[in-house]
């Protein structure tokens, strides 16, 4: 029998969540709670003509001929007959990592320096204004097809540790051109942040004999309050401890701690998944910025990923960082997951009091 998620008892200002892969607290600020609405942003980012866009014609803009191109079906087009395409994608023009030899570190006074040895790689679609979330799903699953295509071509490459696939929607989030588009960055070292959550997860997996992920999912499944989208592959829900107010995760349901290894119905409801949550939050936000990213255990390195799970995590902004934050690592959320996943499906309104779920 599950125990009982307190709604916050009259008197509590706030409660603390801790988070079972980091250990990381976080703060669900009742006391300083705001109505779901309040999150909208005032007005939406207005897009940037298709006039001088590097992407609307990409190699009449300079850009090399595609890696990979696919129509609308995710059928791959000809090298040099693509006038269908749908999504492409080509070399970054201006790489944050390129050639070099492979862990050539040197040591300047007491730091050590390895050079960025690896690939960087734009995945464009087509249409200038129709963002993750507006996508028809076949075009979703065109574009997961390239992710996926060009992650296992990319581990093949010597120098390579990881393989990051990411994408920025939106000035805010970091996103320097409007034309929808996501990243594929190879680098020669495993990131911090995938670090920890591959360290967590190992961690909890020692202790419990239980994926942690796993875990995750199957108490979002029985609890269901949190749940923004459901099929038969995938899943997606707003985090028990949640970073940021709004913050989705999207996990494929059969435990696999590599992305590359998802059959074609699993990246097909994990891309229907993403598009679903990514097109609610715009619905319901008024289309904030965001960023998403994929984790995944890392098939270059020699270690035993077992204990991991691949996953998605949805990221709008929805807030700043101010003192707290930035001085103790620990975030402020002032809407609790439950509401914000409530809100997404459209059970409570704009103006609902929080935390009434």
């Amino acid at each position: 029998m599950r125990s009982p998620l307190r709604n916050f008892p009259t008197g509590h200002s706030s409660e603390l969540r801790r988070d079972l892969v980091s250990g990381d607290w976080v703060v669900v600020a009742t006391g300083r709670a705001k109505r779901p609405g309040a999150f909208k942003q005032f007005e939406s980012e207005t897009p940037a003509p298709t006039e001088g866009c590097p992407f609307e014609d990409p190699q009449a803009a300079g850009n090399s001929d595609p890696l990979l191109v696919y129509d609308v079906e995710g059928r791959v087009l000809g090298a040099h007959d693509y006038g269908d395409w749908f999504v492409q994608v080509v070399a970054n023009k201006f790489p944050a990592f390129g050639n070099g030899q492979c862990d050539e570190t040197h040591e300047v006074g007491p730091y050590t320096v390895l050079d960025g040895v690896g690939s960087h790689e734009v995945v464009i679609t087509r249409d200038h204004e129709r963002h993750w979330g507006c996508l028809a799903q076949r075009e979703a699953c065109a574009v997961m097809k390239a992710y996926h295509e060009r992650y296992v071509h990319l581990l093949q490459v010597s120098c390579v540790r990881y393989v990051s696939i990411f994408h920025n929607h939106g000035r805010a989030a970091g996103a320097s051109v409007w034309h929808p588009h996501s990243q594929i960055i190879a680098i020669p070292v495993i990131p911090p942040d995938v670090g920890r959550s591959l360290d967590g997860s190992r961690r909890y997996w020692s202790e419990n004999k239980i994926c942690v992920h796993c875990a995750m999912m199957a108490w979002e499944v029985e609890d269901k309050r949190r749940i923004v989208f459901e099929n038969e592959h995938a899943i997606a829900f707003c985090p028990f401890v949640s970073r940021t107010a709004f913050e989705v995760r999207v996990f494929p349901k059969r435990h696999e701690p590599f992305f590359e290894r998802s059959s074609d119905a699993e990246l097909a409801d994990t891309a229907e998944a993403l598009r679903q949550a990514l097109g609610q939050i715009a619905q319901k936000l008024n289309a904030p910025a965001y960023n998403f990213f994929i984790h995944t255990a890392p098939s270059t390195a020699a270690a035993d990923y077992a204990h991991y799970h691949w996953h998605i995590e949805i990221l709008p902004k929805t807030q700043i960082w101010a003192g707290f934050e930035l001085g103790t690592g620990i975030e402020i959320s002032t809407i609790s997951p439950e509401t914000a996943a409530a809100y997404l499906r459209g059970e409570v309104g704009d103006g609902d009091e929080p935390n009434g779920v």
